[in-house]
């Protein structure tokens, strides 16, 4: 029988390693979208703070980039671009 620290020890390891993959994966989906924005005139920090909303608001098991994930989801479009203070 395992003990109950060690489980705990195991599922926090888990559970980071987890965590870990998903901000990774967040980090490449964003930085596409910052790329894909990059000419639209916004100030960097803006479009950065646009794509991370995006991202926030798709499930984690979205396979589109949120360049194309925003043509069909205008409303959390705008959220974003409003949050963002994109103008």
């Amino acid at each position: 029988m395992k003990s109950p620290i060690r489980m705990l020890f195991l599922a926090a390891a888990l559970l980071f390693s987890g965590s870990a993959l998903a901000d990774a994966d967040d980090a490449k989906w964003i930085n596409k979208c910052i790329a894909d924005n990059k000419d639209e005139g916004a100030k960097a920090s803006v479009v950065r703070k646009y794509c991370e909303c995006m991202n926030d608001k798709m499930d984690s098991n979205e396979t589109q980039s949120i360049s194309q994930w925003e043509k069909s989801h205008p409303k959390e479009m705008k959220e974003c671009e409003i949050k963002a203070g994109w103008k």
